[in-house]
């Protein structure tokens, strides 16, 4: 009776396996062969996209949106569940948005809200044609910014896998992740010229389980930021640059921040980049809390701050200069980081006079400056825990009384 035992289960395995696999084939959603989208270029893409999506989101059986290859112009689409099944889009085309900033009264262009058990995936691009908004989003152009679309946004996503993506020439953030919990970023693709302003290649708030890996951003802002409230994410494989490195933050500049904790970025490289692995805080303005942050395994190239505690943030020199930072640093780790510094202040810990950072460790480090000068290191308001291999010999550089604004 045994072997007959162990075979039963596994032939309903199987099975389950080839039903399943039959209703993911069979609830296959067309835009172009059953919803009339047209692949020129010229026809928008929103309505059929959406119908797909409904029609998809209502089927009780696992179901797919399969954009195929061709370029398809889309306007501007919301894509909300809950759905009855899990759901995936197969995105194999190239989605372009209206390059005209002044078609978009809203920041959105392509959202998911309320979305559980979701895919996507395919190898398409979603290019947001951002150049006439690059030469118009300015410090002063508020209004003009605040309008201007991310080009993907996840909003309440749950238990989500985005993979094999490119992102393009985004109008502001490539891809927003918010009040998400367990989503991975994997494999997607994230390019804009290193002057675009804004252009942050993800950015997340208030979510909890985050993965992006094995991922390739260029852009002109952070590669990746990370917001208030977000908790338990691990960011490893990342090649970035162009672009203003990974960053906490920024921190500090509102009301109520939530805390940011338990954050690990490992096994990164850092190429031509303002900034390599980075946290920022605003000085005066909120409170707020940043712990359990550990950088690991992270090559730098020509990096101009590799290594950056910034609680003096203060872009475009709008901000509280003769305050300190209120947002509390603790129990952050910078280990196993090598490579080169375009400039000579290889590491700055510019931490708050009020709340200095507290546990601070630095371990295995060999940064050299590209320059004939040797690489420096700075400290105010922190004393780092120290151990392994250090270059530059920590704090070994005069803290300016002014330090330089940063990007």
């Amino acid at each position: 009776m045994a072997p007959h035992l162990n075979i039963v289960p596994s032939m309903f395995v199987l099975l389950l396996l080839f039903i399943s696999a039959s209703k993911v084939q069979s609830d296959a959603f067309d835009v172009v062969a059953k919803f009339g989208a047209k692949a020129d270029g010229k026809t928008d893409l929103s309505k059929p996209f959406l119908d797909a999506w409904k029609e998809a989101c209502a089927s009780v059986t696992p179901s797919t949106v399969v954009i195929p290859k061709g370029t398809y112009l889309l306007s501007k689409v919301n894509l909300e569940g809950p759905c009855k099944a899990p759901i995936e889009i197969n995105v194999q085309g190239t989605i372009q948005a209206p390059a005209d900033p002044s078609a978009f009264k809203d920041p959105n262009w392509v959202r998911f809200y309320s979305v559980e058990n979701f895919k996507m995936f395919g190898g398409g691009i979603f290019d947001g044609q951002g150049s006439i908004a690059y030469e118009k989003n300015t410090c002063e152009n508020r209004e003009f910014r605040s309008k201007l679309p991310v080009n993907i946004r996840f909003d309440f996503v749950t238990n989500a896998l985005i993979q094999d993506i490119t992102s393009k020439d985004s109008k502001l953030f490539h891809i927003n992740v918010f009040a998400c919990k367990n989503i991975t970023l994997e494999r997607l693709k994230i390019e804009a010229p290193d002057e675009s302003p804004n252009t942050d290649g993800i950015h997340m708030g208030k979510s909890e389980g985050v993965n992006i890996i094995a991922s390739d951003i260029k852009t002109g802002d952070d590669c990746i930021s990370i917001g208030d409230g977000t908790k338990n994410m691990v960011i490893k494989e990342i090649t970035c640059g162009p672009g203003h490195g990974i960053s906490i933050g920024s921190l500090g500049k509102f009301q109520n921040e939530e805390p940011v904790e338990g954050i690990k970025i490992s096994n990164c490289t850092i190429t031509n980049t303002s900034n390599g692995a980075r946290i920022k805080t605003w000085p005066g303005e909120h409170g707020g809390a940043v712990s359990e942050i550990h950088f690991e395994d992270i090559t730098m190239n020509n990096v101009s701050s590799p290594i950056l505690i910034d609680q003096q943030y203060c872009p475009w020199n709008k901000c509280k200069k003769n305050e300190e930072s209120k947002v509390k640093l603790s129990n952050i780790s910078f280990k196993n980081i090598r490579g080169t510094s375009a400039l000579p202040e290889a590491i700055k810990f510019i931490c708050s006079g009020s709340s200095p950072c507290q546990n601070v460790e630095l371990a295995d480090i060999d940064i050299k400056h590209n320059g004939a000068e040797p690489a420096t290191s700075q400290c105010l308001n922190v004393k780092p825990i120290t151990s392994g291999k250090l270059n530059p010999t920590p704090c070994s550089g005069p803290v300016p009384k002014t330090p330089g604004a940063t990007a």
